[in-house]
């Protein structure tokens, strides 16, 4: 990923934080006729390993963990997208006072790579499926559990995933939030990204904070 210093963003509870506020990530292995790549929902294990370590599961039907068994020293990448907003020249002072402007776009995203480790034990695959689903049903006022469902049809969906881990070797950040710009040009893409017409209050938080505009 192409990381100009000033859109670095390094630290572990940050770039940790954007896996678990968007924990839907792009997996991407290699196979024999070319990339292959498939969404799926990541659970993070932050104190396991020096970076952590990623888990997730996929139907026994995709026959990307078929080619990540065969494969188990191939590295894997994984890219999680935070929030992302259009950025229009109109936002920007610098428009009115030299018009030496064009569009961009900003966007928060994490990348990780790392080897997997194919799970067929169905004890792992269980206590999978229970985490996830209190990682997004926990905060809801009557959350569903798996208990909810019979017990004969959890199993039966247990015998259709296969689980996988994977220890990240690498984890990068790049925060593209308008840092770059003047100070006047940040407050005015902040501002634009909180109007009515365009509502991006995820992203105009991110350029108040990094472009240090927390006080306006």
């Amino acid at each position: 990923m192409y990381e100009p210093p000033h859109f670095r963003e390094t630290r572990p509870e940050i770039l940790h934080g954007l896996i678990r506020t968007h924990p839907l990530g792009l997996l991407v292995s290699n196979g024999p006729d070319g990339p292959v790549a498939n969404a799926v929902p990541f659970l993070l294990d932050a104190e396991i390993g020096p970076n952590g370590r990623l888990r997730a599961h996929l139907a026994r039907a995709n026959p990307q963990w078929r080619l990540l068994a065969d494969n188990p020293a191939s590295p894997v990448l994984i890219v999680f997208q935070g929030s992302d907003a259009y950025v229009t020249p109109s936002w920007y002072e610098t428009k009115r006072e030299t018009g030496k402007v064009v569009p961009t776009w900003n966007y928060a995203i994490v990348q990780v790579r790392g080897t997997v480790k194919v799970m067929d034990d169905q004890d792992w695959l269980a206590q999978q499926i229970a985490d996830l689903t209190v990682s997004q049903e926990g905060a809801r006022a009557a959350p569903w559990a798996v208990t909810d469902a019979p017990e004969p049809f959890i199993q039966s969906q247990i015998k259709g995933i296969i689980g996988l881990e994977i220890e990240i070797s690498e984890i990068h950040g790049k925060w593209k939030v308008s840092q770059n710009r003047p100070v006047a040009d940040r407050v005015g893409v902040a501002q634009g990204l909180e109007s009515e017409d365009h509502q991006s209050p995820g992203m105009a938080g991110l350029v108040r904070s990094y472009g240090g505009l927390d006080g306006n």
